[in-house]
């Protein structure tokens, strides 16, 4: 995924937009949550390594902890550590939105190919966590255009999920690295990404839950935050 904070459609501050599709069901692009209180949503994307996949399960067990896992299911982790998630995942502390079964630029297939990859991916999470992935995407890297944004509705997924922020963990960084980024965009109201990819990151948990409990934010899914009506169409 890109480095900077801001997804790779944005240019200026962070913005709720809603764009018609070409077919009935309308898609709205989110990147920050409504209203002005004290949530945060933690994103995480990928889980290409199965022990980092298990350290975030267990900092959210431990913790309390409230985490959006964007995952591909081509990676064996998810299967790894399903015994692990189930509880978190039933008890609705951890929520999955569909990011793809493999992480293509899905604007480079085509339409009938981008089903599948969603198709795919969600019918891994209902067999092994017995939960729905809508109607949440990620498009990888951010990249989406309008007949991703169609075909991607016509699949149940009419919103498309980008962030407000980002721990910057999609390259390999150092543990202070991913904390200095922790710093700049953990802050109300923000949709944050990160990776489940490189260990770095479970170095950092402690000082994580440090700052969210110095800036008195509440860690929430998406689930916990956006009712249907929130997610309609300006």
């Amino acid at each position: 995924m890109p480095e900077e904070g801001l997804p790779p459609a944005a240019t200026a501050g962070p913005t709720t937009t809603a764009t018609p599709s070409a077919r009935a069901t309308p898609t709205t692009v989110i990147s920050r949550l409504p209203g002005s209180g004290s949530e945060v949503a933690l994103t995480i994307d990928d889980g290409t390594d199965s022990a980092v996949v298990a350290a975030y399960a267990r900092f959210a067990r431990d913790s309390g902890v409230r985490l959006t896992f964007f995952l591909n299911a081509v990676n064996p982790s998810w299967t790894d550590n399903a015994a692990l998630l189930r509880p978190l995942v039933e008890s609705g502390q951890v929520q999955f939105g569909n990011h793809t079964w493999s992480h293509p630029d899905l604007r480079t297939l085509t339409d009938s190919a981008i089903a599948t990859q969603l198709e795919k991916n969600e019918r891994f999470v209902k067999r092994t966590y017995g939960v729905s992935t809508k109607p949440f995407l990620r498009p990888p890297y951010g990249f989406h255009d309008k007949r991703v944004d169609r075909v991607a509705a016509d699949q149940g997924y009419p919103v498309i999920t980008l962030w407000w922020g980002s721990l910057g963990d999609s390259a390999i960084l150092t543990p202070a690295q991913i904390l200095a980024n922790a710093h700049t965009w953990l802050l109300p109201q923000r949709i944050v990404i990160g990776h489940a990819n490189h260990p770095a990151v479970t170095e950092v948990y402690e000082q994580l839950l440090d700052l969210i409990r110095e800036r008195r934010l509440r860690t929430v899914t998406l689930n916990d935050v956006f009712a249907t009506g929130q997610l309609s169409p300006a």
